[in-house]
């Protein structure tokens, strides 16, 4: 977690790191549809990705697997979403909000990573700032990252990234 996320999930407080109310329907079913193996790449099992346009559209797997994994945290979760010289705007208690959402969904995302056969290792990235939240995933692969290691040079988002590495012998 970068900062901005710490100071905005009070991490450093007693305050529990759970949405309101659970995940909503619409994650939980997001969810359940599945992750699955596609040759190297790990995504949504109803993708229609096509993880042959690799080495055109997109730098690396990491960068295919991102953009198919990516959606937006605020299409399911109710958030108050203002517009302000025609662009999004969404108020810090909804950022908030939105990355518990995107945190209780890796808990779900873990679960069907261990499920997978064979398990792989997967990076869950969450991020919101004033415009919008993203959650996404990606096989956790050397020499590729979607993200800046160093959290904190996100100076206007707040960032949360979750490893899940399950073992073999689980």
């Amino acid at each position: 977690m970068n900062d901005l996320a710490v100071e905005a999930m009070a991490v450093l407080s007693a305050s529990p790191m759970e949405p309101p109310g659970g995940l909503t329907t619409g994650l939980r079913e997001r969810a359940a549809r599945g992750i699955v193996h596609r040759g190297q790449v790990v995504t949504w099992a109803d993708s229609t990705g096509d993880v042959g346009t690799v080495p055109s559209s997109f730098p690396d797997l990491t960068g295919w697997e991102c953009g198919d994994s990516s959606f937006h945290l605020e299409d399911f979760v109710p958030v108050e979403i203002d517009i302000i010289d025609g662009q999004q705007s969404i108020g810090e208690d909804d950022q908030r909000l939105l990355l518990l959402h995107g945190i209780a969904l890796v808990r779900l995302v873990g679960r069907l990573v261990h499920e997978l056969d064979p398990p792989a290792p997967v990076r869950c990235i969450i991020s919101a700032n004033e415009t919008n939240a993203t959650f996404r995933f990606h096989r956790i692969r050397a020499g590729e990252s979607w993200n800046t290691p160093n959290l904190d040079d996100y100076r206007l988002e707040k960032i949360i990234v979750v490893d899940i590495e399950p073992r073999g012998d689980l």
